[in-house]
């Protein structure tokens, strides 16, 4: 009997998990607290536990000025933490044994190429993956971003053109570029887009119901967040909040980048299948345990940036990039996660593999320091360390760099010399052809030169003379980051070549101003 006794209190100590492994008990006032003083509109948290979901909701107003409310089925679009996704879809993919993860991308697309021939034949799959191409930080988003009108195939044969920044695996250098490719990749050996891919294969299975991966699902869905950002401030992240038209997204071309639509539920749903390393609460599988692992194992180290001495717990001694996550250590525990920004939201997903969970935040603004100060209070809790005050650290963190960055652009913005320009205006007008981007066309009109991304739907504006034969771009879009144009002459006065770079030194990496190459068009005659 005493054998007994131990056995069922064994049993019951088993099943009683410890206070500190539930969400918090004040989180729902704690989130809502932070959101009213923050200032955002809306938050969805998802969290799992041992396979099962122990919070999904939300908090806020799914648009500022309405009072539609965020809750669990409210869809967020979630940014670069749907690469993991497209990762997984691949290995869907490696499991029925149509691609492995080390196929040259030749063997499956021939007429794709890299500038370098070379490195054409040698890319593989994984490589689309994880970062070490060659390829500079963030080249080529300028293809989707702001947005577009090329198509995806469009997209990865313009891959042709993009010069390298460093050899081949040499370095890590954080990319979108590539994720299209897979995206295409997916496309030509299933014969379905990477959207239709998706859909059927993954996010259905998964239990992911509410998720969408086309625009047009999503803007026919009544219950989905608007985005948000503070535009009218001196610098990005600063000023009132205020609603984005949601059709002004990143083109679609980039969307296995980073262009999926979920719930909190969604999230919990994904979570659960990775966190059972692609086992499914039906018995079944989305994905075997061999690819789990695949998709969880580090490939390409990743510079550590320094944190301030109130953050330093956060900053981790080792740090890589696997297929479609980061991997990395906190208070030494190994963390999967990853993060996501589109224009007006931002996510983060994060697990602890060690402990069996996994939370999500998604926010239909751009508030990052609450985003990282309710990541770390929930990674604190979870591995039940004492409160380090991670909201309001995050928080001043966020808002110091917000107000260096105001000050460091006053620094830089020197005033330019009142010289130039060389040409008449109507002297620089003409059509300018970069080889991955395409057209960029100069105006004259009688009030000035004007200039058209023809890429790139209502990227367009006027330009304004600067100092010399360089202008700056006054785009009729306010969220569109400006940038200098600068125009090159030869010996008799000829434009030979137009570049370009972002005004602003602190410009978001995906501005690629700066790996253009433009030339003009010579008109046929």
């Amino acid at each position: 009997m005493k054998a007994v006794r131990l056995l069922a209190l064994s049993l019951m100590l088993s099943v009683a998990a410890p206070a500190w492994a539930d969400p918090p008990t004040d989180i729902v006032e704690t989130v809502e607290t932070l959101r009213q003083k923050i200032g955002a509109p809306g938050v969805s948290i998802a969290i799992v536990e041992d396979g099962e979901t122990t919070l999904s909701r939300g908090w806020g107003v799914r648009k500022i000025g309405e009072r539609a409310p965020v809750d669990k089925q409210t869809l967020f679009q979630t940014g670069s933490t749907g690469k993991a996704m497209t990762a997984a879809a691949l290995a869907i993919l490696v499991d029925e044994g149509k691609i492995a993860w080390d196929d040259p991308v030749i063997k499956h697309m021939p007429w794709f190429r890299m500038h370098d021939a070379w490195v054409t034949r040698e890319i593989t799959i994984r490589d689309l993956l994880v970062h070490r191409s060659g390829l500079g930080l963030g080249q080529g988003d300028l293809m989707f971003v702001p947005r577009t009108n090329l198509t995806r195939k469009q997209t990865v044969e313009r891959v042709a053109y993009l010069k390298p920044q460093t050899s081949f695996r040499s370095a890590y250098a954080y990319d979108n570029i590539l994720y299209a490719v897979a995206g295409q990749l997916i496309e030509e050996v299933t014969g379905k887009t990477w959207e239709v891919f998706m859909r059927e294969r993954l996010l259905r299975p998964g239990g992911m119901k509410d998720g969408t991966t086309d625009s047009e699902d999503r803007f026919r869905i009544p219950n989905r967040s608007w985005p948000h950002a503070r535009l009218s401030g001196p610098l990005r992240g600063l000023g009132p909040q205020q609603a984005l038209n949601e059709r002004d997204e990143l083109g679609r071309n980039g969307a296995p980048a980073g262009g999926l639509a979920l719930s909190a539920d969604d999230m919990a749903a994904w979570l659960k299948i990775q966190l059972a390393h692609g086992a499914l609460p039906n018995s079944k599988r989305l994905f075997s345990e061999a690819q789990a692992k695949q998709m969880w194992a580090p490939v390409t180290p990743m510079p550590i940036s320094s944190l301030p001495d109130s953050l330093k717990p956060a900053q981790p001694n080792q740090q890589a990039y696997a297929l479609g996550w980061n991997v990395q250590d906190y208070r030494g525990h190994r963390i999967i996660q990853h993060g996501g920004g589109v224009f007006g939201s931002i996510t983060r997903v994060v697990m602890i593999p060690d402990k069996n969970v996994g939370f999500a935040i998604m926010m239909n603004s751009e508030d990052s320091g609450m985003l990282l100060g309710l990541t770390y209070e929930l990674l604190d809790h979870y591995l039940d360390q004492p409160d380090f005050g991670w909201i309001a650290k995050w928080e001043d963190w966020y808002q110091s760099r917000l107000a260096g960055g105001v000050e460091y652009l006053k620094q830089t913005q020197a005033a330019p010399v009142k010289s130039g320009p060389s040409l008449a205006l109507s002297g620089y007008a003409g059509r300018y052809r970069d080889p991955w981007y395409g057209d960029v066309v100069i105006g004259s009109a009688t009030t000035g030169l004007t200039i058209d991304f023809t890429s790139t739907p209502r990227m367009a504006g006027r330009l304004k003379h600067w100092q010399y034969d360089s202008f700056v771009t006054d785009f009729d879009d306010p969220a569109i980051e400006p940038a200098y144009v600068t125009f090159a002459l030869d010996a008799e006065g000829k434009i030979i070549g137009v570049t370009m770079k972002a005004v602003s030194k602190i410009a978001d990496f995906s501005w690629d101003y700066h790996d253009l190459d433009l030339k003009p068009v010579k008109d046929k005659k």
